[in-house]
């Protein structure tokens, strides 16, 4: 049975994405309105998913538990298909959103695939070969799935299966200025189509 549907639903609102500051990447526990857009998601799920993914990050795991609790049997995978870690966590400890914005701004402006920021950060190329590997895992599944995770992830996903992926400056421009002037929202469920293969 070929793969029939995929949802993709990006976590609930995180303390971190409600301004706090963090330290490690993937503990942001999620808000009070983080929970309730979870519990909102999981109302969306009308039939029992033939398998949920999940990210490793804290906040993708809170959104999904709701589904769990709803679909009790349902089987769950956690993929890693965590948020593209283009900062150094270590040169941002301590630091909120909006002070990380400068940092983020320079990493865009320079669109290199390759740059890494630190040791504990993620290049362009490398994230790009985990949507890939996503793409190529998930087409060989089976019904109905159901993926928690992140924004930027998903959105660079739809963006590779309608346009092709390239790790290539004007691509990652494109993929900037499309994230920040439609983003996938906090809890946001979006169904996708697989009836073509345009990642490369």
């Amino acid at each position: 049975m070929a793969l029939r549907e995929l949802w993709l639903i990006r976590h609930g609102q995180s303390t971190a994405n409600a301004g706090a500051a963090t330290s490690e990447v993937g503990a942001s526990p999620l808000t009070a309105l983080g929970r309730e857009q979870a519990l909102l998601a999981a109302s969306q799920i009308d039939r029992n998913p033939d398998l949920l993914i999940v990210s490793p990050f804290m906040r993708a795991q809170e959104t999904a538990a709701p589904i769990l609790e709803k679909w009790p049997g349902t089987p769950m995978e956690v993929w890693p298909i965590q948020e593209f870690t283009y900062l150094s966590a270590l040169k941002c400890a301590g630091l909120n959103v909006h002070e990380r914005r400068p940092l983020a701004d320079a990493y865009w402006q320079r669109a290199d695939p390759d740059y890494r920021d630190g040791d504990d950060a993620e290049s362009f190329s490398e994230f790009a070969d985990r949507l890939r590997a996503f793409d190529e895992r998930v087409r060989t599944l089976p019904g109905f799935v159901v993926a928690v995770g992140h924004g930027q992830f998903f959105h660079a996903y739809q963006l590779a299966l309608a346009r092709g992926l390239e790790t290539t400056p004007p691509w990652m421009r494109r993929f900037r200025e499309t994230d920040l002037a439609a983003p996938i929202e906090n809890g946001q469920v979006v169904r996708v189509e697989l009836t073509a293969r345009a990642l490369r």
